[in-house]
């Protein structure tokens, strides 16, 4: 498609120019604007444009998602930002509030303004690669509105190298060192600490562990050091490049120190699965931090663990701990809420529906905007069509913090539709009630935001989160307490703060946050605000699986 890039094209017939200076018979060019207006194009359908790709993928190239040909065609970066226009003119739930900007400034090697998501600051970005180019472009599609309490509205829009993506979302799979990083402390002097670490990875082979706090990488502080290279290595390693940590275990005296070198990982989503140690064995605990298709199969498993515990009489009471949780499938979240409640209270009812923009992007019909208590599984990583197995409770207690997003809060708010008892212990919740359908185009993926959920009772309103311990009042106030995150016990000790505040309000309906918070304070400075869990937009999400039967595109 052809880009405008200085507003309408303008014809001059030669009669027009008559009488004018210069040569007869040629025409003397008008001075360039220097800051010329631009004038977008009228919309047109992003199927016109889609697959049009700088740098097509090779012929063949399967979508791992459904196994079909993606079909590049040659193309170029203009093809690829008037096809992002469009989609999102199509599908984004806030269409109404995207201005057009001019999209020639999206090149490699421009410096361009770029809208936080986390917070609508702008920051200067040079943009290095046609990647960067397509990022920045499309930072720009993104609704700048705010929450009642001053948050952005969109925090969650972002991009991803479909590799990357598939990677991560079919298999739990990417490159590093098999830890994830809570920054109690982000601005100097830092803290950083494990909040937990998956088996069979170089973390767990170093000992790594829950309350391990990182001392020094390679020589550099990580309390007042160069960030560029302290965020490398804790985030983003460079595979078969080798980091040397120090390390103060927790409950250690002194420092250790040793060396990792990062390669493909394979994240363990459903960990920690027990009952609790007596007297508190009748209440069952799982670790659940991903809703990746590979946590399907762990969950069953999970589930079914905690029905054959105390000799086959199951458990009374759940403590889901979801920490760290940032979402992922909404398919999942419905099967796990099946688990917890059971069929009784959820037969015929909906774990989530979702509404779009007044476009219907994707010509759903009202029933199959609905997404149901599954039952069953769904084929994610466990032979789809057999029953769930079931706990039957009424109540569930919650560990949250604000790393706990957009699908785990689906849980919660999904539960609370049909009537059961969400007990939240820990910190408010990011607040993300908005989802995605993931959309490849050229060896992107893209992330904008397309649909709202809410429960069988309507309810969605919870942009500022699910806050714990609140009153009667706002309905996304939960009974519970608001709780410090302890890093000094590992995940599943009856000692660790907020599984200690969650056993007494078992026992007695209530529990004290300040005594409760105390065990979190062993390091030198107090954190009574949730960790930043310093991990990509793409762990914080509700995704609707791209290749569901019900979709229409």
């Amino acid at each position: 498609m052809k880009k405008i890039v200085s507003g309408a094209f303008v014809l001059v017939t030669m009669a027009a120019c008559g009488g004018g200076g210069g040569s007869p018979g040629t025409v003397t060019p008008p001075t360039p604007d220097p800051n010329p207006v631009y004038t977008p194009p009228a919309h047109i359908a992003s199927t016109s444009v889609e697959r049009q790709c700088a740098a097509p993928r090779p012929a063949g190239t399967l979508n791992p998602f459904n196994n079909q040909p993606y079909n590049d065609a040659a193309g170029s970066l203009t093809a690829e930002k008037m096809w992002i226009r469009s989609f999102i003119n199509e599908t984004y739930l806030w269409y109404r509030d995207v201005g057009d900007v001019d999209p020639s400034k999206f090149v490699t090697g421009a410096s361009v303004s770029y809208a936080r998501p986390s917070d609508n600051v702008l920051v200067n970005v040079t943009l290095g690669a046609n990647y960067d180019a397509l990022d920045a472009y499309f930072n720009t599609k993104r609704t700048t509105a705010t929450t009642n309490s001053g948050k952005p509205v969109d925090k969650f829009h972002f991009t991803y190298p479909t590799t990357e993506w598939a990677n991560m979302s079919l298999t739990g799979s990417s490159v590093g060192f098999g830890i994830q990083v809570a920054l109690l402390a982000s601005t100097p002097p830092r803290v950083a600490v494990v909040a937990y670490a998956d088996p069979g990875t170089p973390a767990a082979e170093n000992n790594l562990s829950r309350g391990a706090s990182f001392v020094a990488i390679n020589g550099i502080s990580v309390a007042n050091g160069d960030p560029a290279i302290l965020n490398e290595a804790l985030f983003s390693p460079v595979a078969g490049r080798s980091y040397n940590f120090t390390v103060r275990d927790r409950g250690a005296s002194a420092d250790r120190s040793f060396s990792m070198v990062p390669r493909t990982v394979t994240s363990v989503p459903v960990q920690n699965v027990r009952t609790l140690a007596a007297p508190h064995h009748e209440v069952g605990y799982i670790l659940f931090n991903d809703h990746i298709a590979t946590a399907e199969s762990q969950l069953v498993a999970a589930v079914n663990q905690l029905k054959a515990a105390n000799n086959g009489a199951g458990i009374k009471e759940l403590v889901l701990d979801l920490r760290y949780n940032g979402g992922g499938y909404l398919d999942i979240a419905g099967q796990m809420a099946y688990m917890i409640a059971g069929s009784a209270p959820t037969a015929g009812k909906v774990f989530e529906k979702l509404s779009f923009n007044d476009k219907n992007p994707f010509g759903l019909t009202e029933a199959e905007a609905r997404t149901p208590f599954h039952s069953t599984t769904l084929g994610f990583s466990s032979p789809q069509g057999a029953a769930l197995p079931q706990l039957n409770l009424g109540r569930v207690f919650v560990l949250t913090t604000g790393g706990t997003c957009s699908a785990s809060e689906a849980i919660m708010n999904g539960l609370r539709g049909v009537g059961v008892t969400v007990v939240q212990i820990g910190a408010t919740t990011c607040g993300k009630p908005y989802g995605f359908i993931p959309e490849d185009n050229c060896g992107t993926t893209y992330f904008a935001v397309q649909f709202k959920g809410v429960n069988q009772l309507g309810y969605g309103d919870y942009s500022d989160g699910f806050i714990p311990g609140g009153t009667a009042g706002a309905a996304n106030n939960l009974p519970g307490c608001a709780i410090a995150d302890d890093f000094n016990h590992a995940l599943g000790d009856v000692g660790e703060a907020s599984i200690a505040a969650a056993l007494r309000y078992r026992a007695n309906g209530s529990c004290a946050p300040i005594a409760a918070s105390a065990a979190a304070r062993t390091f030198s400075r107090v954190f009574d605000h949730a960790p930043m869990l310093g991990r990509s937009l793409m762990r914080e999400n509700r995704i609707v699986r791209p290749d569901a039967g019900r979709l229409a595109r």
